[in-house]
């Protein structure tokens, strides 16, 4: 079964990020759950990304906040598909500054990017690369949009 890594650069990110590994563990994904700051934790940021591979990591999901270098290092350093979560923090400027250092990557370096503090959809994108090789989850993604949509149709209802 593949996995998915959830990092984030400080606990800070934890209430964010809650919402990658809730919808995770909702598609049944096994999970890896760690702090890895680009800042504070230099090795262990590189250990973590030239080695998540072959520990059975299939796709990265890296929240930060601030500067917000965590999902591009990873990506500088790992050969797995990279998901990254700007995440509006006290130092931030509104977000705005996570969301331009994680969203203008070099070419060669892809960091797929959410919306700010958008570590749901991260997770949902997650298991959608992973359900394009595995069958299981596909079909887990098929019944969770085929649920977006009935919600939306009874609201439909609900109104009128």
């Amino acid at each position: 079964m593949s996995k998915v890594a959830v990092i984030m650069g400080s606990n800070s990110d934890m209430p964010v990020m809650q919402d990658a590994i809730d919808i995770l563990k909702e598609f049944k994904i096994d999970i890896e759950v760690d702090i890895v700051s680009a800042h504070r934790t230099p090795e262990k940021l590189f250990d973590f990304s030239k080695n998540a591979h072959k520990r059975g990591i299939s796709v990265i999901i890296a929240g930060a906040g601030g500067a917000a270098h965590l999902p591009g290092m990873v990506a500088s350093l790992s050969p797995l598909p990279i998901i990254g979560v700007p995440v509006k923090s006290s130092n931030s400027i509104d977000g705005w500054d996570s969301v331009l250092s994680i969203l203008q990557m070099p070419g060669g370096v892809p960091v797929a990017t959410v919306a700010l503090n958008g570590a749901k959809n991260a997770g949902i994108l997650a298991a959608q690369i992973i359900g394009a090789s595995n069958p299981d989850v596909l079909n887990k993604i098929i019944a969770y949009k085929e649920g977006l949509k009935q919600k939306v149709e009874q609201a439909a209802k609900d109104i009128k």
